[in-house]
This record gives C-alpha cells, structure tokens and sequence, in this order.
C-alpha cells in the first residue's frame, strides 16, 4: 500500500505561484507513473498534470500549459507542482495520485493510490 501526503496548498493572489508537494511512504516509489487533479466545490475532480517513473514523459491539462511545471525526485519519494501565474479558477483541492505502470495515466479511474488533498485558493 502506498500512502501519499500533499503539502504546500494555501491563499495567493492572482498571478502568484505555490509548489505544492507530495511524499510517497509505505512501500517503494519505484515503478510508480504520479498524477495530480483538482477538485473545485460542485465540480468533478479534474486531470491537472502527471509524469512517468522515470520523468522522460509529462502531460498537463491544456489549461494549465505554460503555467505549471510537474517534476519527481524519486531519491526523495517526491513528486512537485510548480504552479505560475495562478489564476481564482485555479482555486480547488489538489491531490496527488499514484498507479503502478509504464504508461502514464490521466483519467481519475486510472489510479489506486490518492492523497488527502491540498486546499489552493488564488483571490482576484
């Protein structure tokens, strides 16, 4: 079983930038394609970014292209959001997801393992 915690949510303005973390424990991170999706209140939780294990393959939303930046230190059982130029649509409970592959999943469906989530909220 792996257990996943997220980090580093809170208020920002708009056009202002979070990293937010997700640490990986209770079994090996090895072999482990890491996504992250959001949730805003009414609405269904939405594909966001995610890599491979090994980071050489990446895909974001088309809404956040250029804006946020998904990366892994597997030393450190870690995976990261890197979010820029936040706008309040933006705002959403993030989580961290992972699922045991070769291919990288980015259907809410695809994953086993999820985190608690992470409140964002970006303020015009």
């Amino acid at each position: 079983q792996v257990q996943l915690v997220e980090s580093g949510g809170g208020l920002v303005q708009a056009g202002g930038s979070l990293r937010l973390s997700c640490t990986a424990s209770g079994r090996t991170f090895s072999g482990y394609a890491m996504g992250w999706f959001r949730q805003a209140p009414g609405k269904e939780r939405e594909f966001v970014a995610a890599i491979s294990w090994s980071g050489a393959n990446i895909y974001y939303h088309d809404s956040v292209k250029g804006r946020f930046a998904i990366s892994r230190d597997n030393a450190k059982n870690t995976v990261y959001l890197q979010m820029n130029s936040l706008k309040p649509e933006d705002t959403a409970v993030y989580y961290c997801a992972a699922h045991h592959s070769d291919y990288v999943p980015v259907f809410v469906y695809q994953y086993d393992h999820w985190g608690q989530g992470t409140q964002v909220t970006v303020s015009s």
